[in-house]
């Protein structure tokens, strides 16, 4: 079974030595999304909530890209530069997944890349 790369032009192009994502068999695994426009690679304006909202539609843009889909998450991991906006961050969130929630783990980090608010991975099955 080879690796197989993931690649859209709907969710930001990596800044880094990485990839949007990977996928070995029915399994895909996301790079951590953060909230960048695609079209422009600048950090959209505004406050928890705008970034989330880009973070999801980037995170989902993958795993479409993937042959995957939010119903079909298995597990996210969420890093949030302030713990205080842990409600804000979960009412997004809560729109994207609904009644199929994956498992997920939640943290507070000292600092995210570009100075972002949030950062979204995931692990989900095509």
């Amino acid at each position: 079974m080879a690796k197989q790369i993931v690649a859209t032009d709907k969710a930001p192009a990596a800044i880094g030595p990485y990839v949007q994502g990977t996928r070995l068999g029915e399994l895909v695994f996301t790079s951590g999304q953060i909230p960048l426009d695609p079209a422009t690679m600048e950090i959209v304006a505004g406050g928890i909530e705008v970034q989330a909202e880009q973070v999801m539609k980037n995170l989902l843009a993958v795993l479409d890209a993937a042959g995957s889909g939010a119903d079909k998450v298995l597990k996210t991991t969420c890093f949030l530069s302030d713990m205080n906006n842990f409600v804000a961050f979960n009412q997004v969130y809560a729109k994207y997944f609904g009644e199929s929630a994956p498992a997920r783990s939640c943290v507070e980090v000292a600092r995210l890349p570009k100075d972002v608010l949030v950062e979204v991975e995931a692990i989900a099955y095509c």
